[in-house]
């Protein structure tokens, strides 16, 4: 008997680490890849990109999380574009600095191409972020714009709200380690609506979740967990066994406090805030 498709949402992660960028909240910053490991992460990447385009019985929806930069590497852009050609791929996103070139979009079906881009005030020219943002709307590339919530970035994402084009979602992440009194907070959601499921981490111990059901988290040697956030293995993507393993399960976390991980508890309402987005963080009346 054939094997029934399912619907399943991939975060992908290889073993790329490597950054253009220098951002003091970052551990990666400015770090560089060898040759053979960057060798390495275009072998897992393109291994894992054949598996996504195998999976016609399956209806997939894509996110690739690198540590580094990933669109800033010749075969990160191809996938994306080779997959979102394919019509079992219902969604396929990156998370990017936006640092690359972005002619290449012109190649990739844009009903299912997105790009989930993040700005690093004094990393690079404002005017040159804020340039190709709306060279992408312009195109008509499906993208959201994001800013750390460093009370030194207010003043940069207060002016990218006021000059990004309106359709562009702008979002705010709560700094790592970072509280914020009542009165931050307000600066804060005056500029993205929704930072308040930022602002603190989410309880959820035991608590359900979508992950290692109809989510899953896969590195660059094909281990499945159900999140980037829990190390317990699932299975193997390239020989099947995550799938006997794919069911509902209680969270073992006391908390969530990365968009990537909590959007997808089922004690929060974000699948339909961000309906139609969840993977490239655009809400769904935005």
């Amino acid at each position: 008997m054939p094997e029934a498709g399912v619907d399943l949402t991939v975060l992908y992660r290889g073993p790329l680490a490597s950054c253009d960028y220098d951002c003091p909240y970052c551990p990666f910053a400015k770090r560089r890849d060898s040759t053979e490991q960057l060798r390495t992460d275009r072998a897992a990447l393109e291994r894992f990109a054949a598996w996504a385009a195998s999976r016609t019985e399956d209806r997939l929806s894509l996110l690739f999380t690198p540590w580094g930069e990933g669109l800033v590497r010749s075969w990160y852009r191809r996938a994306l574009t080779e997959l979102s050609h394919l019509p079992h791929i219902r969604r396929v996103a990156i998370q990017t600095n936006l640092s690359g070139r972005t002619a290449w979009t012109a190649e990739a079906d844009l009903d299912t191409l997105a790009l989930w881009c993040t700005y690093h005030p004094g990393q690079t020219p404002y005017e040159r972020f804020v340039a190709k943002s709306r060279r992408l709307a312009a195109d008509g590339v499906r993208h959201s714009v994001g800013v750390v919530g460093l009370p030194e970035h207010l003043d940069a994402a207060r002016r990218l709200r006021a000059e990004l084009p309106e359709h562009v979602y702008l979002w705010i992440n709560a700094a790592e380690g970072h509280s914020y009194t009542d009165e931050e907070a307000a600066r804060w959601t005056a500029v993205d609506p929704l930072f308040s499921w930022s602002r603190h981490a989410h309880p959820s111990a035991g608590r359900p979740c979508r992950t290692g059901e109809s989510v899953i988290s896969v590195d660059g040697d094909g281990t499945v967990r159900r999140c980037h956030f829990v190390r317990e293995e699932l299975g193997n993507l390239y020989d099947g066994s995550y799938r006997a393993a794919l069911r509902p399960r209680p969270c073992p976390s006391q908390v969530c406090d990365c968009h990537i991980g909590y959007v997808h508890l089922e004690t929060l309402p974000l699948y339909d805030v961000f309906a139609g987005g969840v993977l490239e963080r655009i809400p769904a009346d935005w």
